[in-house]
């Protein structure tokens, strides 16, 4: 075990010198602030922070003689009279390489921004020739691939909608996604390639588009080189080709801040997905902040974060146009043909900036990889779940000078709002700040903050990259519900976190799947880190089956590592192990093996519906079957006896 808390890294003289914040900080007049200092005044001083953003990157649009901020949340409005688009500001560089594309077969694609601006410009005409205008959604059924990402700048540009979703989703997933927004275009592939096998698509998005009326017009995008229907149930059908043929003028709406850019969706793993509307300001200084200050993005750096199109990382990845930098886009496997199958592309493609989702660095952990080469990389971030100290010791000790900075935030606000500076030392499992403009706090039971103590994660002023609306939610009921229900005028986030004085942080994993064992409140990412250390285990999943007044059982799930045998041996030294580094009482009732942990699209552990199951309630109304990787194995997870 490595203590929590160890320092990995400290940053010199140089590197701070040389931090996009720090540059940010000259600029401001705040030379030799403590970032402490400046975060206060971030959080305090809203209206001015957020106006020296939009100065400080002299964002093209116009800012308009409207209140920066207005009302409260979750009625709070930013920049009224402002106009802006997102894409005529990802669009204004006209120099360099705009995006790198890597698949896991092989294929690599280069597009110049010239080249990029071109290419927006064509499928900005083909729209607009298939009738799309200001405020209609485009929908995308779309891999990692450049064609994603042209076919949402030139959708921003008209001040139309988009939305995603991956391939890899089922039918029914999908369909709940789109039928609740109404598209009046789907562009979808073919098929896509994944762990070295070809999976075609066209039977499914057929079964997609005969349950939306909406649609004026599928396009196809070839990948399997298959002949596409000519004939969909609505509407028209056509090729990528045939929609990009012609020029045309890149020209862009400017529209008011918060007017909608995409929609993005909670992981639906209970009901329908709650479709999340960001507006185009919002998205804009956030993206513009974040990527600068926290991943210390500019000119001349290379980004890659493993994602899909169904994952949030993949709009905050693309936010690198923004910036100047050049994202890498990824289809492909993260360990297709080897586990160490991201850090090659990192090393090839000379990226300076890398992100992955937390188990990628356990993994790569327990198969004992080193990475080499990687001379360019200045940075890594980690996300999508808590990474334990292990996980930042091993990147210490084998990239060593190369900060890790794990980041937490989520779909709803399309960012991290805790997360790293190249200003802060890394600690083993401590996320060194909250974000400038975010004002998180830990709130205790009464809904009072504290200060070294495990709490509810709140933000207690608005962000502008909050959502807008939730779409087709007349009054904003469901919004309310989702964040305000319990603090009123507070942002419940969902997470357990811990914040110290220095405003350091550890997130300790969803509050509403909490371990309450004998009035002891734990995280499961705690009893995750115990566990999976474990050489014999692959992964693991706890549930505390106790309600309110009631003791539950405590169910420990395994899944075994390749070759690895459970017996007596292995569940005396997992339970000595809990009892030791966490407490008599989180020593399960039970340990169960199980051929794998049930996870969302996006690699998240199942473990509110998992409860739900093991508390009684059936597998169809705890869990959207199709919004998870692994459906099938929800069939061991069965009521204790």
């Amino acid at each position: 075990m490595v203590a929590e808390g160890a320092l990995l890294w400290e940053p010199t003289e140089e590197v701070v010198a040389a931090a996009k914040l720090t540059r940010y900080l000259e600029w401001l007049g705040r030379s030799g602030a403590g970032y402490e200092e400046v975060w206060r005044w971030s959080v305090d001083r809203p209206e001015e922070f957020w106006t020296s953003i939009w100065d400080y990157f002299e964002v093209v649009g116009e800012r308009g003689d409207g209140p920066v901020l207005s009302g409260e949340m979750p009625d709070a409005t930013w920049f009224e009279g402002a106009s802006v688009n997102y894409a005529e500001n990802a669009l204004r560089r006209t120099e360099g390489t705009a995006l790198v594309f890597v698949s896991e077969d092989g294929t690599r694609q280069e597009l110049s921004r010239a080249e990029l601006r071109d290419e927006v410009a064509r499928v900005r005409a083909g729209l607009v020739k298939l009738g799309v205008t200001r405020g209609d959604r485009v929908a995308g059924y779309l891999p990692n691939i450049p064609q994603a990402l042209i076919a949402f700048l030139a959708t921003a540009s008209l001040g139309a909608i988009w939305s995603a979703g991956s391939p890899d989703f089922g039918v029914p997933s999908i369909v709940d996604r789109f039928r609740q927004i109404e598209p009046k275009v789907l562009i979808a592939v073919d098929g896509y390639h994944y762990n070295g096998k070809t999976y075609d698509r066209t039977g499914e998005v057929g079964e997609i588009a005969a349950e939306l009326p909406t649609l004026r017009a599928t396009v196809w995008i070839s990948s399997l080189a298959a002949a596409h229907p000519r004939q969909v149930p609505h509407g028209e059908a056509l090729g990528w080709e045939e929609l990009r043929a012609e020029e045309g003028p890149l020209e862009f709406e400017r529209v008011p801040f918060g007017h909608p850019l995409w929609i993005l969706y909670s992981s639906g793993t209970t009901g329908l997905p709650k479709p999340i509307v960001h507006g185009h300001g919002g998205v804009l200084l956030e993206h513009l902040k974040s990527l600068s200050f926290h991943q210390d993005l500019g000119e001349g750096d290379v980004f890659f974060w493993y994602t899909t199109t169904g994952w949030m990382m993949w709009n905050y990845l693309i936010g690198a146009l923004l910036v100047g930098a050049t994202p890498v886009l990824y289809d492909g496997s993260a360990t297709h043909p080897s586990p160490a199958a991201l850090w090659r592309i990192a090393d090839t493609e000379r990226v300076t900036y890398f992100g992955v989702g937390a188990p990628y660095i356990m993994a790569s952990l327990k198969a004992g990889l080193h990475p080499t080469g990687l001379e360019r990389l200045r940075g890594i971030g980690s996300t999508g779940s808590p990474l334990p100290p292990e996980g930042f010791a091993w990147v210490a000790a084998e990239l060593p000078g190369t900060p890790i900075g794990s980041f937490s935030g989520g779909t709803d606000v399309c960012t991290g709002f805790v997360g790293a500076t190249m200003s802060h030392p890394i600690r083993a499992g401590i996320i060194p700040c909250r974000s400038l403009g975010a004002k998180v706090e830990s709130y205790d039971p009464k809904g009072e903050p504290v200060v070294g103590e495990v709490g509810e994660l709140v933000l207690t002023r608005p962000m502008p990259s909050m959502p807008v609306m939730f779409w087709n939610d007349p009054g904003g009921r469901r919004y309310f519900e989702s964040y305000f229900d319990v603090y009123p005028g507070v942002w419940r986030h969902g997470d357990w976190i811990k914040i110290e004085e220095d405003g350091s942080c550890v997130i300790y994993g969803r509050s509403d799947s909490t371990l309450n064992r004998g009035g002891v409140r734990m995280g499961t990412s705690e009893f995750y880190r115990v566990v999976e250390r474990f050489d014999e285990i692959a992964d693991s999943l706890v549930i505390d089956t106790g309600q309110l007044g009631q003791e539950g059982r405590l169910l420990l799930y395994v899944t075994l590592a390749e070759g690895a045998e459970f017996g007596e041996p292995l569940e005396r030294a997992l339970c000595a192990a809990l009892r030791q580094e966490l407490s008599p009482r989180h020593v399960p009732n039970e340990i169960r093996v199980v051929p794998g942990i049930p996870r969302t699209l996006s690699g998240k552990k199942l473990e509110v519906p998992v409860r739900k199951i093991l508390l009684g309630t059936p597998v169809e109304e705890a869990a959207n079957l199709d919004a998870m990787a692994n459906p099938e194995v929800l069939r061991h997870f069965t009521p204790p006896a």
